[in-house]
């Protein structure tokens, strides 16, 4: 490698006796490993960079393989599907998918109690004042409904119903919602989209990365029969292996398991017993937390839950005790270390997905976090010279990212009455994060919620699950003084029987599927 005579550090240098220039825009970026991650990062570039851009090479093993079991995911998937012109229709057919308006949590806050965390909204606001400071009021007065009766998705769940948002301004258009699909099945459909657009699909594993000598900057990965594949920017969806960002780019991993203990989870698939119901199930266990997830042409289950806790061989039997319908494959362990990295993007290398890190996946995050990620690399998608202002700025915001999911996650397992094992014993006395201890507080001294700038949870997140495990406010919001007790309770009365007439008109979610969105047609 030379240096020009200009002067100018790393505008050009000379490979295999070709003057190659490090500045301009990009002119092929490489993705090594495919699954979910890998495929969504695909489909976007392509989307919106187009043909003109650069050049797109995927490079995955099939003798890999990918961790998906079944996914449950969150409404802000139904905007990235939008962004790639993604037929709803075309993808729950081809995805084996069902519709989801939030997750019941069973046995959470103690045994033989439940709560339901809904998409949307909880009621309207009465002017200035927020719904939850009137809630809290009532309650504090001792005249509440449930919660539930407040929001549609709620209402829609405990009856089996659903359909899309309808209407202007009534009730029926604050559904929100999300799917349940196939993993499998996603990334498939995914590869199929990016291909038909021009992204290159290269079958190998990767065994060597050259590096630039004078910067570090990745200038190739060679895979195992020899092919050279050179790029100006690498995206590294190799998951848990993090080959690129950890492996080559020395990133430190953050590890959370002193918060949440969780390391291992056991999934098999069974046959339907009934209609799949548009929601998740999180049924709290002796060493975890067992997942139920409806999808058309099977049920995916798993149980996540900590090794220091319970054998291998415990949680595949506690997995297999508590299914309904036959195995339709032999229960697997996934092993995973829950934390992040401490850097996702290091010079022209950037990691998403399981590379990036793992999330506890109680609250179905694992793909929103992927879709931040991407969303952030095309706000500042970087030149071939990296400019380390865009990198330190993406690192900051993925990293508040994180950390604020990883407080909501904390909260459902150390807000608890549980007791029973040493499982949550050990969790109910353990330190938090100081920012989730202040949420907490907060909320304990006024039955405030809050939203911090763009966070993922929005405040009927914060109050469902604060609610739902426990927590009760010594006081509430000041602003509640600003609407009588007798015109809020008229207020919400109001919104709850519109509601409840709404979710009437909804057709179960069983039949909607059949009309709309069924394989079987």
């Amino acid at each position: 490698m030379t240096t020009p005579k200009s002067g100018h550090r790393d505008a050009f240098f000379v490979l295999n006796g070709i003057e190659m220039t490090t500045t301009g825009p990009l002119r092929k970026i490489v993705i090594v490993g495919g699954g979910t991650a890998g495929w969504m990062v695909a489909n976007a570039l392509s989307k919106v960079l187009g043909k003109s851009g650069p050049a797109i090479t995927l490079i995955e093993s099939e003798e890999i393989g990918t961790v998906g079991v079944g996914e449950a995911t969150i409404p802000p998937i139904l905007a990235f599907n939008a962004l790639l012109g993604i037929n709803e229709v075309e993808f729950m057919k081809e995805t084996q998918a069902t519709f989801k308006l939030g997750i019941e949590f069973v046995d959470w806050l103690r045994i033989g109690h439940r709560y339901f965390h809904p998409f949307g909204i909880y009621g309207v606001d009465a002017g200035a004042v927020p719904f939850e400071a009137l809630w809290q009021r009532s309650r504090h007065l001792g005249t509440p409904r449930p919660l539930n009766d407040f929001s549609v998705c709620a209402r829609a769940a405990a009856m089996g119903r659903f359909m899309r948002p309808a209407g202007a301004g009534g009730p029926l258009a604050h559904l929100a919602y999300a799917y349940h699909f196939d993993a499998t099945l996603y990334a498939r459909f995914l590869r199929k989209y990016a291909e038909a657009a021009g992204v290159t699909r290269i079958e190998g594993r990767i065994a060597h990365t050259s590096q630039r000598p004078d910067d570090g900057f990745i200038e190739a990965v060679t895979t195992q029969d020899g092919r050279r594949i050179e790029a100006d920017f690498f995206i590294d969806c190799s998951g848990f292996h993090a080959l690129l960002i950890g492996g080559v780019m020395g990133a430190k991993f953050e590890d959370w398991n002193h918060w949440l203990p969780n390391d291992r989870a056991v999934a098999a698939p069974s046959a339907n017993m009934a209609p799949p119901t548009p929601f998740t199930t999180s049924t709290s266990r002796t060493a975890g937390w067992q997942w139920r997830i409806p999808l058309q042409h099977r049920t995916g289950n798993g149980y996540v839950y900590s090794s220091a806790h319970s054998s291998d061989q415990a949680a595949q039997d506690l997995l297999t005790t508590n299914i309904a319908g036959d195995l339709l494959a032999e229960p697997r362990v996934i092993k995973f270390r829950t934390g992040r990295q401490r850097a996702f993007w290091i010079k022209n290398c950037l990691a998403l997905g399981l590379a990036s890190g793992f999330m506890e996946p109680l609250e179905s995050t694992s793909i929103h976090l992927v879709q931040a990620g991407i969303a952030r690399l095309l706000e500042m998608l970087p030149n071939r010279s990296c400019d380390p202002a865009d990198i330190r700025r993406y690192n900051r915001l993925m990293t508040t990212e994180y950390d604020s999911i990883r407080d909501f996650i904390i909260l459902h397992f150390h807000a608890t009455e549980r007791r029973d094992t040493q499982y949550w014993r050990s969790l109910a006395n353990m330190s938090i994060p100081d920012t989730l201890a202040e949420r907490i507080d907060i909320y304990r001294h006024s039955g405030r919620v809050f939203r911090e700038s763009d966070d993922l949870f929005s405040k009927t997140s914060w109050l469902a699950v604060m609610d739902g495990q426990g927590l009760v406010p010594q006081a509430y919001d000041p602003l509640a003084e600003g609407v009588s007790p007798e015109q809020a309770q008229k207020h919400m009365e109001h919104i709850a029987s519109v509601q409840a007439a709404a979710v009437k008109t909804m057709p179960s979610h069983h039949n909607y599927i059949a009309k709309y969105c069924s394989t079987a047609q």
